[in-house]
């Protein structure tokens, strides 16, 4: 299993540079630009046609990403086919599709959306296991009601102190703070649904070791995606999401619709990740970038540049299908823009030592105020 390098957040503005690929223009569309290729390439694969002509399933041969960048080892060679598979996080068919398509393709690499903070090891009975957490759980009754409080911003189990400490090396108190408001909301959204978040990642993790393929981590860092997230927006819209969240989570309605996050009145269901993140979007359009842009141009560069998938013949990509357009746009159009360390970048004009002890007081308070009123709103939402 490959997690990816953990970032180091450079120490000055100077290190920092925003990625310079621009989302996808409104006419681009995914799966017309690689339907051909597509086609040809699963034509002897009868049972996937119907994932193909849906457009939930896409292949980018390696002719189509562009020169290898010069500041690329010269032994690195991109995969020679990228697949990605657009997958519903709460629908049943996604896990067999997975399943399909992992065994009729048998790749070296298998990318799921998901980084090493939302599957670290959260029972004790994982703690041996080189891959825990989300994709380790199993469906028993035992576990049932871990997976129905598990959501992709949960922070919790044995290792829930070097859960927090990761969060906040990577994305600062801050980050730490939007995460567990939103586990929270998350899961108040989520508790109607029948089914739990995460099952076409534990399909991917079974139907990879019994086909012998490397498991991949290919999303950003969640810390560092909220880090990012918060600092686009203006303290007035700060404010206006933090109460927005403290009334969905208090409110006593199924669905949290009367606040400024637009969830409609007669929605049900649970809400799967990118349709959050889509709908905060909405209502905070600063957060368009670093939630969904940037996280597709990251997921791009795991299924093509990344240590893992280095001399590959064949990479499968397990994502939700709101990512197919920003990740093939990038898998094609990309020139060498899609660099690791720009990725992840943090911006900041302070050493660490002004920015600790600026913080110190203020985000213990907020951190021992917030730890307090998670606990609190989990033991209401499921007792």
């Amino acid at each position: 299993m490959a997690a990816g390098p953990t970032p180091t957040p450079p120490a000055t503005a100077a290190a920092f540079r925003p990625p310079i690929l621009p989302p996808p223009p409104p006419c681009f569309d995914y799966r017309a630009a690689v339907l051909a290729d597509t086609r040809a390439a699963a034509a002897a694969f009868p049972a996937l046609a119907g994932l193909v002509e849906s457009g939930a399933l896409v292949r980018v041969p390696r002719r189509r990403f562009g020169p290898v960048p010069a500041w690329r080892p010269p032994d690195f060679v991109e995969p020679e086919d990228v697949w990605v598979l657009g997958t519903s996080h709460l629908s049943p068919d996604s896990v067999a599709d997975v399943e399909r398509v992992l065994r009729a393709f048998r790749p070296d690499n298998v990318v799921v959306e998901l980084c090493r903070s939302r599957q670290e090891p959260d029972r004790d009975r994982h703690l041996d296991s080189p891959l825990a957490g989300i994709m380790y759980v199993s469906d028993d009754a035992s576990d049932e009601p871990f997976l129905k409080s598990s959501n992709m911003f949960s922070l919790g189990g044995s290792k829930f102190l070097g859960a927090v400490s990761r969060s906040i090396n990577l994305g600062g108190q801050s980050a730490l703070a939007l995460r567990l408001l939103l586990a929270v909301f998350s899961s108040k959204i989520s508790s109607g649904a029948n089914r739990t978040f995460g099952e076409e990642f534990r399909a991917a993790r079974r139907v990879s070791e019994d086909i012998g393929a490397q498991l991949v981590l290919g999303d950003r860092p969640i810390e560092i995606t909220l880090e990012r997230a918060w600092k686009s927006l203006t303290w007035d819209q700060k404010t206006k999401l933090v109460i927005s969240l403290f009334r969905g989570i208090t409110s006593t309605a199924d669905t949290p619709a009367s606040t400024r996050i637009h969830f409609q009145q007669d929605e049900k269901i649970a809400v799967s990740p990118y349709e959050l993140y889509e709908k905060l979007s909405t209502s905070y359009p600063s957060l368009l970038q670093p939630l969904i842009h940037e996280r597709d141009m990251f997921l791009a560069w795991s299924l093509k540049r990344s240590k893992a998938v280095n001399k590959s013949k064949t990479v499968v990509g397990v994502v939700g299908k709101g990512h197919m357009n920003g990740i093939v746009y990038a898998l094609i159009s990309d020139q060498g823009d899609l660099r690791f360390r720009d990725l992840v970048g943090r911006a900041s004009s302070e050493t660490w030592v002004s920015s600790l002890v600026k913080g110190l007081i203020r985000d213990t308070v907020i951190g021992l105020v917030l730890w307090v009123l998670y606990e609190q709103l989990q033991a209401a939402l499921y007792r």
